[in-house]
């Protein structure tokens, strides 16, 4: 079944094409990197799927729906930079999901909390930068959603972290939903990764399974990425 089509996707902001004629189809059941540089168009197509920028032209389907109200409820968003409110403390938060979301298992949170030494009590504004994003990441994999929409989940803490935060990830999505992940950061995420979506300056370069990758062309999916992009 196919979780995502985009058609002819283009989105431009006054003369500046940010993404230009994407045509692509994913099948869900599968973690996916959306794989590109900075500036490449990656969270302009992660905002486009999630209704917070309108496409110039062309349209993208989730499960067969427009980006909107009804896409909402079976897509978990986590944004490139965090947003919650430092005067709330954690466990507001997860009550705050709790009655926003229907899907949402707060005893998921408080279980990931715990394993991550996070305090439910403490404030946001007493936790660090690297700290928040955790939680930040633990409310949206809480959500039991068809499709998991990352930016950059792994950009702001530590390498000490990121293997935790990819096996959260891992271990509490459904195996009948998908996970895409924004990133630059190939070498830590590869090894999760069943899909890839190369994009570069607003164009799509690629999109091919891990697997192919690596039979057909006997490369990584690093290496393809720094041949195709000269990093």
């Amino acid at each position: 079944m196919t979780i995502l089509e985009c058609s002819g996707l283009t989105k431009s902001f006054g003369k500046k094409i940010a993404l230009n004629d994407i045509n692509l189809k994913l099948e869900k059941g599968k973690i996916i990197g959306l794989l590109g540089p900075n500036g490449s168009g990656k969270t302009t197509l992660i905002k486009l799927l999630n209704d917070l920028l309108t496409p110039t032209h062309g349209e993208a389907r989730i499960a067969g729906m427009a980006p909107g109200v009804e896409t909402k409820k079976i897509v978990s968003y986590l944004p490139e930079r965090t947003y919650l409110n430092d005067w709330m403390r954690v466990h507001q938060i997860i009550e705050f999901f709790s009655d926003f979301y229907e899907d949402f298992k707060p005893e998921k949170a408080y279980d990931m909390l715990k394993r991550l030494n996070i305090n439910p009590q403490d404030k946001l504004k007493t936790l660090s930068k690297g700290t928040k994003e955790k939680v930040q990441l633990i409310l949206v994999m809480s959500r039991e959603a068809q499709l998991y929409l990352l930016d950059e989940p792994i950009g702001g803490v530590d390498p000490a972290a990121r293997d935790y935060i990819l096996e959260t990830i891992i271990s509490n999505y459904n195996e009948d939903s998908s996970v895409i992940i924004s990133t630059h950061l190939i070498a830590d995420i590869e090894k999760v990764l069943d899909h890839v979506v190369f994009i570069n300056e607003g164009q799509l370069v690629l999109s091919s399974s891990v697997d192919e990758i690596r039979d057909e062309k006997g490369k990584s999916v690093e290496a393809l990425f720094k041949e195709e992009f000269r990093c």
